[in-house]
């Protein structure tokens, strides 16, 4: 693989700290990339993806689709000789619908307990 061809990425995540950098071909999807991120995901955190749903990229201030390449993601600040591109990663786990138990709770009703004299 030629040395232009690769880009060198690292990803922010939401506590400051990173994971990489590491270099990708430029022919990368986002969706490789999502997967990468999850298989080096720190275990340690309190928020962890369990699919590539779950996180989203973000470079240059643009969510990126799962279907763009780093190639046509790269910003022009990215051009920089041997400069790390940085995306941040933000985690939004798949919210699954639960059923809510029975409250025993009665709905209070609001009573005007007002006097005008």
């Amino acid at each position: 693989m030629p040395e232009e061809d690769l880009v060198e990425l690292k990803f922010r995540l939401y506590d400051g700290s990173d994971i990489g950098p590491i270099r990708y071909s430029s022919s990368s999807t986002v969706a490789m990339l999502k997967e990468r991120i999850i298989s080096e995901w720190p275990r340690d955190k309190k928020i962890v993806p369990k699919v590539s749903n779950d996180v989203k990229l973000i470079n240059a201030g643009k969510i990126l689709e799962n279907s763009s390449t780093i190639a046509q993601c790269k910003s022009p600040f990215g051009e920089l000789p041997a400069g790390v591109i940085t995306m941040h990663v933000v985690v939004q786990p798949t919210l699954t619908k639960t059923k809510t138990e029975k409250v025993d709770e009665l709905p209070k009703k609001t009573t005007c307990s007002c006097s005008i004299m």
